[in-house]
């Protein structure tokens, strides 16, 4: 299987980043910016995901860590650490959220045959926000779809909460 470098080639486009020891990928054309840890606001009685929220040129953003969200060992944040703000589609809006990760990787190119399917866990793994698997360069990347990460309930809850410091 063949993913390569961005420059000069077909197919999909991931930013890669790393949480771990794994590395995981989404389309770059739903990443808005990648920025530095900054402290963020935070918002009380929140899940434990929801680190709180940014004023990122006037729009209230709230940043979930995804190491909590995938139920991972929770780490110091460290000068590496950055918040990907990406968009964020459901049934009835779009959205933006920040992802706190450990560390940016590179941009992808994988073209649709080089993605194999998620393998079927049997219920033991939550499977449902991973699009699928890519072996670039000897390393697995799991392709993530940013749109099922969050429930329809809990994106409303981020809206609401967002909503809210807004005001």
């Amino acid at each position: 299987m063949s993913g390569e470098l961005a420059h000069g080639s077909t197919g999909d486009q991931y930013l890669t980043f790393v949480l771990g020891e794994e590395s995981y990928g989404v389309d770059i054309l739903r990443v808005q910016e990648i920025k530095g840890w900054t402290p963020v606001t935070r918002i009380p009685n929140s899940p434990d995901y929801l680190r709180g929220v940014l004023n990122l040129r006037g729009t209230i953003v709230p940043i979930i860590d995804l190491r909590m969200r995938f139920n991972m060992d929770n780490v110091e944040y460290t000068p590496v650490t950055v918040v990907i703000v990406v968009s964020v589609r459901s049934e009835t809006r779009e959205r933006i959220i920040g992802m706190v990760v450990d560390a940016v990787s590179d941009v992808l190119s994988v073209s649709a045959e080089d993605i194999r399917e998620t393998p079927d866990f049997g219920g033991a793994v939550s499977t449902e926000y991973i699009r699928g698997l890519a072996s670039v360069a000897d390393q697995m990347v799991m392709l993530l779809d940013i749109d099922k990460m969050l429930t329809e309930g809990e994106l409303k809850s981020l809206a609401a909460v967002s909503d809210v410091v807004a005001e």
